[in-house]
């Protein structure tokens, strides 16, 4: 059976280029509200905006849903056609699909947004299936927050007895945590907008420095796989 490779969306496939938090940056002025500094404004990257927004921003409660909603129409307009893919990306894509390897995207990006922006991006044809999170960002901030947890679930449930072994590709402590949870492998990746040690304090032994070392890495997990005659 082929390997299962699960990537991550925002500074693992492709570069914001600034789009996610020159918007949150706008749509927080727009509102009167304090604009966090720029290694704050980073960490806004990856997890759902309302909790970034309650949590890291310290925006009020009743102002999260309408920053939300000026912060999306900004993305919509401008955001997703500036954003970059990362040098390298395409053919790694093709490289692994030639192969035969199954393909997905698990991202805490909402599903529409992000399966638009693949589009928008020329990406969304080499992703068998793509997985996000509910539009709705207005959840209580006392919800718990289980990360990406629940959103690789749904995709490894998907592929059930259709993979070798799974492998979760990002570049931040969430997506690391979730393939912990689900006991699956995961590669690191060091292009995008973790904070300095987080991906080793969240259990990762390397960090693949570039799209290069992303694939040999990817190459020798599945060759370690098919010797042992495993599968994870």
């Amino acid at each position: 059976m082929p390997a299962l490779v699960l990537f991550d969306l925002d500074g693992t496939l492709v570069d914001p280029a600034g789009a996610i938090t020159g918007g949150i940056s706008r749509a927080l002025q727009a509102r009167g509200l304090p604009v966090p500094a720029e290694h704050v404004l980073d960490a806004m990257v990856g997890p759902p905006l309302g909790e970034s927004l309650r949590r890291l921003a310290r925006v009020p409660e009743a102002e999260v849903g309408e920053v939300i909603r000026l912060y999306r129409a900004d993305y919509r307009a401008a955001g997703m056609s500036g954003s970059r893919v990362y040098p390298g990306i395409v053919p790694a894509l093709e490289r692994l699909a030639a192969e035969g390897t199954l393909l997905a995207v698990v991202t805490q990006k909402p599903t529409p947004i992000a399966v638009e922006l693949l589009q928008v991006q020329g990406l969304a044809g080499y992703f068998e299936s793509i997985h996000g999170a509910a539009m709705d960002d207005l959840e209580g901030a006392s919800g718990k927050d289980l990360g990406k947890i629940p959103i690789l679930a749904e995709a490894l449930e998907r592929y059930a007895g259709r993979f070798s072994h799974a492998v979760m590709v990002g570049d931040r402590h969430y997506d690391l945590e979730a393939a912990a949870h689900h006991g699956i492998d995961a590669v690191a990746v060091g292009w995008g907008f973790a904070a300095d040690g987080e991906l080793a304090a969240a259990g990762a032994a390397t960090v693949a420095a570039s799209v290069e070392e992303l694939q040999e890495q990817l190459k020798a997990l599945d060759e370690g796989i098919r010797q042992s005659g495993g599968s994870r």
